[in-house]
């Protein structure tokens, strides 16, 4: 959850990378992965293939609202 708020304050709903998730996190990769992993396992997190580079992946935050839903459904 701390992860998830301190990316949307910094974000919102903006498109980003796993760099900058990284530099606002102050993450190392390997946990970094692990935290974006849960988050998208939960239904906060969207990921997509970056467009210009298949190998790379593009991330989004879904909306506060949204992430609230999702952690009330998995505490049910």
């Amino acid at each position: 959850m701390q992860r998830y708020a301190t990316l949307w304050s910094k974000l919102k709903n903006k498109k980003f990378d796993f760099d900058t998730a990284q530099k606002i996190l102050k993450d190392n990769s390997g946990s970094l992965n692990v935290a974006l992993s849960e988050l998208r396992k939960l239904g906060w997190l969207k990921v997509e293939f970056d467009p210009s580079d298949a190998r790379k992946r593009v991330y989004k935050l879904e909306p506060l609202e949204k992430a609230f839903e999702e952690l009330a459904k998995s505490k049910k």
